[in-house]
């Protein structure tokens, strides 16, 4: 009762004073675990509030990302502009979200967006014998132990594009090291959870 008392002071003073309008339907009285603010949720933990991107929020995110790297469009970009745009996507979601407590979520963010660029990457090589010789390459770069049978195997396999690109293989030689690496025009991939530990 008291903050709905405070709800009406506040909104004939707003209306009265500054001459602005409040709406009806977005101003109400609930409680913080349950309201939402400009994209935040609230939540106790032992005797601090603290808070969290709304589901939406996070949704809304992964929907982004996911229409930008549509397989069909993705794989005839070049990967710096594709790196380029995820870069901006993910740097200004968690600069606006910085605030909350999304370690958590950033970590499976993380893993979920590596395998979709790692896919589009096999899919661009394409043939078995440019997959087979780029991780070769990699390999040597990277001074794994990886076999060539094994090797091989992977880039002659029959399973689908998003499949293989979740392989020990290709996961290993196209690790998040790797991809962060800036070669040429292409800048390096960003780490959300890295990037979101080092702005704190």
């Amino acid at each position: 009762m008291s903050a709905n008392r405070v709800m009406k002071s506040v909104t004939s003073w707003l209306e009265r004073k500054l001459f602005l309008k409040v709406s009806a339907t977005k101003t109400k009285v609930v409680r913080p675990t349950k309201g939402q603010f400009l994209g935040f949720t609230f939540y106790k933990a032992r005797t601090v509030w603290k808070c969290t991107p709304t589901k939406d929020r996070k949704k809304r995110l992964y929907s982004n990302i996911q229409k930008w790297m549509e397989r069909k469009h993705a794989v005839s970009r070049p990967l710096s502009v594709t790196f380029e745009k995820l870069n901006q996507m993910v740097r200004g979601w968690i600069q606006y979200f910085k605030i909350s407590s999304i370690k958590g979520f950033l970590d499976k963010f993380g893993q979920w967006l590596r395998h979709k660029v790692r896919c589009i990457i096999i899919k661009q090589w394409k043939r078995p014998m440019t997959i087979y010789n780029n991780l070769v390459k990699l390999n040597k770069a990277c001074r794994s132990n990886l076999t060539h049978e094994d090797i091989f195997k992977c880039a002659n396999s029959r399973l689908g594009w998003y499949r293989r690109s979740c392989g020990n293989i290709v996961n290993f030689l196209l690790s998040p090291t790797v991809l962060g690496i800036k070669k040429g025009d292409r800048p390096g991939l960003v780490n959300p959870l890295i990037y979101y530990l080092e702005i704190l």
